[in-house]
């Protein structure tokens, strides 16, 4: 034996075979009683982790000499400090003379225990904490010290998870889709950039919405957009009833261009933001009522008598607001040609503003975010526990979707076995 081999030795604990667990328990009682935590730095439970892992890898040794037909044996004992859900502890690993032996149960550099403490420091991320804040409550909580890199490397952990939902296959069909960008700042090379989020909300054929995808570009364009939409295509859309977005120019050509049996209704909402930028405040609440006769009749025939009424009233005075209502008024009418059960629908992009509304929240602590990668970290996992709340249909699907099979026929197809 030589002389390392001799020092571990000498500083062996007692067999892992006499440990005894009644006398574990009794232990553990006085202590929880004394008010000393169960999980946590020094926590009751951490010796008993500790030994049923230390006996574990024993057992796997044993298991690997007996396999080894040399002269292999074992050779000692490693130190390495665990950091787990139950606190941080000092594990010792087994080792062999030929250092053949590849434990599973704790694998060589593995210094985190299980998945557990993972998932809590994942979950602690998708809430918006900071890596600051994380290790704050990961040592108050386990008495367990973590560098910001080591964060940094577990929540990167859910990168392939993002690469393969952002490629999962979708739905041949879509009733209803809403398309929308959010922005955010992104440092890159030391400056911090504005980034383009562009986010697809679907709503199935059963009425159940879901998030088809998040793409991050430079800025929002037409051009970007026209491959988001290629790429739902190439995920498997063949169609899509209706589109609701906002008056970004060339949007609807993108659309069409890729799904050219779609509908574009422009967002009758933010039309209305748009012209309160040019309203004074004086003549605000006179416009806004007039306005509110045309996108509120209840046929596409008055809501075109009442726009040329507004037009009338008020076009000399706002001439770019009525211009702009002209020129977009194809696409900003076509929810006339629905009942009010599709109407209330399609009519706003309020669906996917809701869900940016959400994700704000997450993310408003955050300056600007340290790159890309820390951004779609952060949108994919707040988005995967807002979308644990989309499992049932929207308000009346089962009558919306029979007048919808009414107006589009067999562009429909349902499943009535």
């Amino acid at each position: 034996m030589d002389n390392f081999d001799t020092v571990i030795m000498k500083k062996k604990k007692p067999s892992l075979e006499n440990f005894n667990f009644e006398d574990f328990e009794q232990e553990a009682i006085k202590r929880l009683l004394d008010g000393d935590e169960l999980t946590s730095k020094d926590g009751v439970l951490t010796p008993l982790v500790k030994k049923i892992l230390e006996k574990a890898l024993e057992a796997e040794l044993d298991d690997h000499l007996k396999h080894k037909e040399s002269s292999n044996r074992r050779n000692g004992r490693l130190k390495k400090m665990m950091k787990s859900g139950h606190g941080p502890f000092e594990l010792e690993t087994p080792r062999d003379r030929e250092i053949s032996f590849e434990p599973e149960i704790v694998k060589k550099r593995q210094t985190i225990l299980g998945t557990s403490l993972e998932n809590k420091i994942i979950s602690l991320y998708a809430l918006g904490m900071s890596y600051q804040d994380i290790r704050d409550h990961i040592e108050d909580m386990y008495g367990i010290e973590m560098s910001q890199g080591m964060l940094n490397q577990i929540t990167d952990k859910i990168i392939p998870e993002i690469h393969e939902w952002q490629s999962r296959p979708l739905d041949e069909m879509y009733p209803f889709l809403w398309l929308d960008a959010i922005h955010f700042k992104v440092r890159e090379a030391g400056k911090a950039q504005s980034k383009a989020v562009y986010t697809i909300i679907g709503l199935n054929i059963h009425g159940v919405k879901d998030l088809l995808g998040i793409y991050l570009s430079e800025s929002e364009g037409a051009k970007f957009w026209l491959q988001v939409l290629t790429d739902l295509s190439n995920r498997g859309i063949k169609d899509v009833l209706i589109a609701s977005i906002d008056n970004l120019k060339g949007f609807s050509e993108a659309i069409q261009t890729v799904f050219p049996n779609s509908e574009v209704q422009l967002c009758v909402v933010h039309q209305i933001r748009n012209s309160i930028k040019y309203l004074p405040w004086k003549d605000q609440k006179a416009f806004l009522k007039d306005l509110k006769q045309v996108y509120q009749a209840n046929t596409k025939e008055i809501a075109e008598q009442k726009l040329k009424d507004l037009d009338t009233k008020w076009g000399k005075k706002y001439p770019v607001i009525l211009d702009s209502w002209k020129n977009n008024w194809q696409e900003l009418l076509n929810y006339f040609k629905y009942p009010k059960e599709i109407r209330r629908i399609i009519y706003t992009t309020n669906i996917i503003e809701g869900y940016h509304r959400q994700i704000r929240k997450v993310t408003k602590t955050k300056g600007a975010f340290a790159s890309e990668n820390a951004l779609i970290k952060i949108i994919y996992l707040a988005s995967i526990r807002f979308m644990e709340k989309w499992k049932t249909p929207v308000w009346n699907w089962n009558n919306t979707l029979q007048k919808l099979v009414i107006i589009f026929g067999d562009r429909i197809k349902l499943d009535l076995n």
